[in-house]
């Protein structure tokens, strides 16, 4: 593969590809835990589009495979490159080409991250409001895999904040779809079908995204339950209140992510021993006379079922770091597997109900938090026999799939859930699937074996 690499250099800067023993190992892996690192042929560092462009070019002539990387942040594979294939590393693109405050839209590269935009944005008193936890992450990495995070139960999904994309086809061809409209009737959407679609069908070289103004008053509550069935039946009443946050935390998470990050509940002793779960619920509002009543409306509705303690201003802040930081504390505490489920609301219960037997019949440890607001469940699970740690996944994903939700609700399916994918997912959307990958990506150059295994 010499030729390649001599041509990805005549391309980008013979400085920016890293071959052979010269790529570092991080660009071999990303967070997930069942996805064992590879060692690409190359790294290739592009710094434009049209350097994308040719670098997929070059791999089509060769047949060689391109894998996407941002920031590896991801937790299923999908970063994981094929042995012998390339990574194209966007992390040169990190610039924020505009925010444009009139319309309410930004306009960045791939390779800027959600603290970057973050803080430029709040220079202009607007948000870009999609906080999957990790703020080190880049956009074209959410993008990829249409992140979430705890804001999405008011916010929605990366999805609902993309207006417009520029991407380079496996072709080498440059294609802009969208734009800085925020709605349109003409044609097949392309942008949200590359939106999610994790590298498969075109790699990501500039983001449209839809901005909203940040508000500048948070507070909220914290409310020990007795048990899971008593926090899911609360929701519905508090969906009502439009909460930024509505988290459900089980009592081994929340001693792990509190202890983690070194964060006192205020919670007192004999309360703590109670609780087998907790609720989180963040409020948000431009004026603080009307979220102070919001919030009190709202303690008055979980007073009835829980006892409940007030969050505000630098408690609040680190209590919701420290369920950001919730993967760390289980991959910290040993953690063979994570469970990014999605169910309807109304059966949460029926579906705790079900993996916690599952659990048990297998002798299997589950501990979990998650967006219990949009039903999307994180487990941890922790089981060290490669055989059960398969059958107890598989059983947790039909288990989301039987009740009528999906297996990944924002991690994405990528190499480590691929087998599920194709085996619980309606058949005729799969078929579906395929010949559009076909017919966008013919010689299957994109990111193989994510998705379709």
């Amino acid at each position: 593969m010499a030729d390649v690499v001599r041509a990805l250099a005549g391309a980008v800067g013979a400085a920016h590809v890293l071959a052979g023993d010269a790529v570092p190992d991080d660009y071999g892996r990303d967070e997930s835990l069942g996805v064992a690192a590879t060692r690409p042929l190359a790294v290739v560092r592009p710094a434009d589009t049209a350097q994308v462009a040719a670098v997929l070019r070059i791999a089509g002539e060769h047949s060689v495979p391109v894998t996407a990387r941002g920031s590896g942040t991801g937790l299923s594979g999908a970063a994981v490159p094929c042995p012998g294939g390339l990574v194209v590393s966007f992390e040169r693109m990190n610039r924020i080409i505009d925010i444009d405050t009139a319309g309410q839209i930004a306009v960045v590269q791939p390779g800027v991250t959600l603290n970057e935009l973050d803080r430029a944005t709040a220079e202009t008193g607007l948000v870009y409001p999609v906080f999957p936890g990790e703020g080190g992450a880049s956009i074209g990495g959410t993008v990829a895999t249409n992140a979430g995070g705890m804001h999405a139960v008011k916010d929605g999904v990366t999805r609902r904040h993309v207006t417009g994309l520029e991407v380079v086809l496996a072709n080498g061809d440059i294609l802009r779809t969208g734009g800085r409209y925020v709605k349109r009737s003409t044609g097949y959407d392309l942008t949200q079908l590359i939106v999610g679609s994790e590298g498969t069908l075109a790699l990501v070289t500039e983001v449209t995204l839809r901005l909203r103004p940040r508000l500048a008053h948070m507070a909220g509550v914290l409310a020990p339950f007795p048990d899971l069935p008593g926090v899911t039946a609360a929701v519905p009443g508090l969906v009502r209140f439009d909460p930024l946050v509505l988290e459900y935390v089980d009592v081994l998470a929340m001693g792990a992510i509190t202890a983690n990050a070194g964060v006192d509940l205020g919670v007192p002793a004999d309360v703590r021993e109670r609780a087998q779960a907790y609720l989180l619920v963040v409020l948000e509002n431009a004026s603080a006379d009307r979220l102070a009543e919001d919030v009190e409306a709202l303690a008055r509705r979980l007073s009835g079922t829980a006892d409940v303690y007030m969050l505000e201003d630098d408690a609040l802040r680190r209590l919701v770091s420290a369920r950001e930081k919730a993967f760390w504390a289980a991959r910290n505490a040993g953690a063979n597997a994570i469970v990014d489920a999605v169910v309807p609301r109304a059966v949460l219960a029926d579906y705790f109900a079900a993996v916690h037997r599952l659990a048990e019949k297998s002798g299997t440890l589950l501990s979990g938090c998650g967006h219990v607001g949009d039903g999307n469940v994180h487990l941890s699970v922790f089981q060290p026999d490669a055989d059960a740690l398969r059958a107890v996944m598989d059983g947790i994903l039909r288990a989301a799939v039987a009740l009528g939700g999906t297996i990944s609700g924002e991690h994405g399916v990528g190499r480590e859930k691929a087998a599920h994918f194709l085996a619980l997912e309606d058949q005729a959307g799969i078929r579906l699937m395929r010949g559009i990958k076909q017919a966008i990506d013919p010689d299957g150059i994109l990111n193989p074996g994510v998705l379709f295994g």
